[in-house]
C-alpha cells in the first residue's frame, strides 16, 4: 500500500452506495422532471388504490372523505406558501446589510480573488465560476506534474510510489473535472456536479502526509512544487464552498418562484373540490377505473404540485450538502487514507 493510502474513487457516483438511476434523480435530473415523477407516483398510487380496494368508489360517494382530504391539502398548500416566504427571507437576509457590512464582504471577495490570481499566475483571476474553478483544477494538475518531474530522479522507492499515486490521482481527476466544466453555465447544476467529482480532500490529505513523511528526502525544487500543490488544493476548498452556497441561494429562489406560481392552481383545485365536487354525479369508468376515483386522484396530484416541487429541490440540496459536509482534509467516508 502506498503511503498516501489506497486512492479512493473521485466521482460522487463511484463513491455513493446508490444506483445510478437513484443518483441521477437526486442530482442530475431536471427538477421539473423529478416533480413530474413524484406527482405521477401519487396519481398512479391513488388510482391503483381506488381500483384494488373493495368499495372505494362507494366510500367516496357516500362519505366525507373527499372534503376531508382536500381541506387538508388546502391547509398544507397555504402552509407551503408560508414556508416559501420564510425561505425568501432567509436568502434576502444574507444580501441585506449596512454599507460597512457590504464593504467587508467586498474586501473579503477581492482578497480571495487576489490570492487566486497569485496561485494561478495571472494578473486577474477569471470572473465566471466555471472558468475560475477550471483554472484552479488545471493549476493543481500542472503543479502535480511539476512535482512528479522534480522527484523523478529519486532513489527512494517509497517516495517515488507515494508521489506517483498522488500525481496520477490529481492529473486524471483534474482532466475529467475540466471536461465537465468546459462551457458550463452557473445556475445549472452542471458546474456544481463537475466540481463535486474533484476529490480534493483526499488529495490535500495525501499531499500533506507526503510532506510529513518524506519532507527531508525532497530536494528544494520538489519541496516547492509540493507546497505549491498544497496551496492550490487549499484554495479550491473554500472556492467550491463559496460557489456551492451561491448555487443553493439560486436554487431556493427558483424553488420559491415555482412554488408561488403553482400554489394558485393548487389552491383553486383544492378549494373547488371542497366547495363544488359531488361524487354522486361521477358514474362510469375512465380507462377501467371508477370515474370518481380517477378525478379525485387527478385533483389530489394537482393540489400536491407545490409539495412535490419542494421535495424535488430539497432532495438535491440535501444530497449535495451531505456529500460536501467537510471542508479541507477531512474524509468522512470509510477510507484507508490513514494507513
Amino acid at each position: 500500500m502506498a503511503e498516501t493510502g489506497d486512492v479512493p474513487d473521485d466521482s460522487v457516483r463511484e463513491r455513493a452506495d446508490r444506483s445510478r438511476v437513484a443518483l441521477w434523480l437526486l442530482l442530475d435530473a431536471d427538477r421539473r422532471l423529478v416533480t413530474a415523477v413524484i406527482l405521477s407516483l401519487v396519481f398512479l398510487g391513488l388510482v391503483a388504490a381506488g381500483a384494488v380496494l373493495p368499495g372505494a368508489a362507494e366510500t367516496l360517494r357516500g362519505g366525507d372523505s373527499v372534503d376531508t382530504l382536500f381541506q387538508g391539502l388546502l391547509t398544507a398548500t397555504i402552509t407551503g406558501v408560508t414556508l416559501v416566504l420564510t425561505l425568501n427571507q432567509l436568502v434576502l437576509s444574507q444580501e441585506l446589510g449596512a454599507v460597512g457590512d457590504q464593504r467587508e464582504r467586498m474586501d473579503g471577495a477581492m482578497a480571495f480573488r487576489d490570492d487566486a490570481a497569485a496561485v494561478l499566475g495571472e494578473p486577474v483571476s477569471p470572473a465566471e465560476p466555471a472558468v475560475f474553478l477550471g483554472a484552479l483544477v488545471r493549476t493543481a494538475s500542472d503543479r502535480a506534474t511539476a512535482l512528479r518531474e522534480a522527484v523523478s530522479g529519486t532513489t527512494d522507492a517509497e517516495l517515488a510510489r507515494a508521489t506517483d499515486d498522488l500525481t496520477d490521482a490529481v492529473a486524471e481527476n483534474a482532466a475529467r473535472t475540466t471536461d465537465g466544466l468546459d462551457g458550463a453555465q452557473f445556475g445549472a447544476f452542471e458546474v456544481i456536479s463537475a466540481v463535486l467529482d474533484f476529490n480534493y480532500s483526499w488529495k490535500l490529505f495525501a499531499a500533506r502526509r507526503l510532506r510529513e513523511r518524506h519532507g527531508e528526502a525532497l530536494n528544494e525544487t520538489a519541496a516547492a512544487a509540493l507546497d505549491d500543490l498544497i496551496e492550490t488544493l487549499r484554495l479550491f476548498g473554500p472556492a467550491r464552498e463559496h460557489f456551492k452556497t451561491l448555487y443553493f441561494q439560486w436554487e431556493l429562489i427558483d424553488l420559491s418562484r415555482r412554488m408561488l406560481v403553482s400554489a394558485v392552481p393548487a389552491l383553486l383545485t383544492a378549494a373547488a373540490m371542497v366547495a363544488f365536487f359531488d361524487a354522486e354525479r361521477y358514474a362510469g369508468s375512465i380507462l377501467g377505473v371508477e370515474a370518481v376515483a380517477f378525478w379525485v386522484a387527478l385533483a389530489a396530484a394537482v393540489s400536491l404540485v407545490p409539495f412535490a416541487l419542494l421535495l424535488a429541490y430539497i432532495l438535491r440540496i440535501a444530497t449535495v450538502t451531505k456529500r460536501t459536509l467537510s471542508v479541507g482534509p477531512f474524509i468522512l467516508r470509510e477510507t484507508d487514507g490513514e494507513a
